[in-house]
């Protein structure tokens, strides 16, 4: 695994060894980055099941002003220290060692409001993917020309409009597939 572009562009991460993840592929990643585009820069960027921390450390290289990573498992959460503090990252990084709804809520009570929330749960776990757009649906956790972005399955449907939030574009690059949502425009 490497950082695509940016500042640590082409410096290695540790990857997962024996841990059981399924990191964002390099060429998803760069899917992904190339569609956020220079919007990246200066954002304040929410990786949500960060696994290896290769989402949010893409981020800050490309000009992310602060990125929070949200990962609960001890070992992996150990596994993103160990590749922010080979990047030498003394600021602009914050880890939240713990699951994905009790850091958001977090999060709002600091009103927190992000560019970027990308969220990558198990694909097999469907229920984790609404149960965690539902919850942002209702926050005011999405700034207003912000971006929820989900990793999931190909075979996964997800939701083409919440209450709030709608899906405004789908992009599907093997068995994966990233669903772009924003703020729904007023009725």
């Amino acid at each position: 695994m490497r950082v695509i572009a940016g500042k640590f562009r082409s410096r290695k991460l540790k990857g997962p060894g024996a841990l059981k993840l399924r990191p964002t592929s390099d060429r998803l990643r760069e899917t992904l980055f190339n569609i956020l585009g220079p919007a990246v820069e200066e954002s304040l960027f929410i990786d949500l099941y960060a696994g290896t921390g290769a989402i949010g450390i893409e981020a800050i290289s490309r000009g992310a002003r602060e990125v929070i990573l949200v990962e609960s498992h001890a070992k992996t959460a150990r596994l993103i220290r160990e590749n922010l503090s080979s990047l030498t990252l003394s600021t602009g990084a914050q880890m939240m060692e713990m699951t994905a709804i009790p850091a958001l809520e977090k999060l709002a009570k600091r009103h927190v409001m992000a560019d970027f929330i990308f969220l990558d749960p198990p694909y097999k776990d469907t229920k984790e993917h609404i149960e965690v757009l539902e919850y942002l649906d209702a926050s005011h956790l999405i700034a207003p020309q912000g971006l929820v972005i989900v990793e999931h399955s190909r075979k996964t449907d997800l939701p083409q409009r919440l209450e709030r939030i709608e899906r405004t574009r789908l992009v599907e690059q093997g068995d994966a597939s990233l669903s772009f949502y924003r703020l729904a425009a007023a009725a």
